[in-house]
């Protein structure tokens, strides 16, 4: 019969030590507002130095997106399974006290089908994963199924919020690295910078 799928648990890599942590233990990512002072702590001796942490932090995050996306995916489509064997287990709860056999179909392959009449019965077999397969009463697949869907439910709800979280920590490491690349730009680039400005404004006037 249809599988009994489990669900998914989702536990994200740490992406740095110590700090604020968000769902699955993932750090939250701290908005710079004095960056005079961020700069003046230690380690934090160059903006090389502090850029180059900034970008392992967003590489880190977007190695837990990429894990926790395809987490969602499975979920997404193990959801549907278990809800399609929960109605054929409705079914076949209903004609158990049956005298007359079940008609149904039998996927053999892909956009192949098999007719087969199945006699009543109160024994279904779940495939378990790792070709694993167990024989319950119907009763107790159908109290399976329904607790898997249950869980499998509340961990799709608890990625969506992680990955909702992970997308601000995005946001925030981005602002962070702008912020510290311009405040200690160059001197000579920035002086430049404002002759080049300068003359502009000048060659307008005239």
């Amino acid at each position: 019969m249809a599988a009994a799928s489990g669900s998914e648990t989702g536990c994200g890599e740490a992406a740095a030590a110590g700090g604020k942590r968000g769902p699955l233990g993932i750090p939250e990512a701290v908005f710079v507002e004095d960056v005079d002072s961020f700069m003046k702590q230690p380690g934090n001796e160059t903006a090389d130095v502090v850029l180059k942490k900034l970008d392992e932090q967003y590489q880190k995050y977007k190695f837990m997106e990429l894990n926790l996306a395809q987490k969602k995916r499975r979920l997404k489509s193990q959801i549907p399974e278990i809800k399609q064997t929960l109605e054929i287990l409705k079914h076949m709860q209903k004609k158990k006290e049956s005298t007359n056999p079940m008609e149904t179909r039998f996927l053999l392959a892909d956009n192949l089908y098999c007719k087969a009449s199945v006699p009543p019965t109160d024994k279904v077999c779940l495939w378990l994963g790792a070709n694993v397969m167990l024989e319950y009463d119907i009763d107790e697949a159908q109290a399976l199924l329904e607790k898997n869907l249950s869980t499998a439910t509340r961990n799709l709800d608890s990625l969506e919020e992680d990955l909702d979280f992970l997308r601000d920590q995005f946001t925030t490491t981005e602002d962070t690295k702008m912020l510290i690349a311009c405040k200690q730009e160059n001197p000579h680039v920035r002086s430049l910078r404002q002759m080049s400005s300068s003359n502009v404004l000048t060659l307008s006037a005239s």
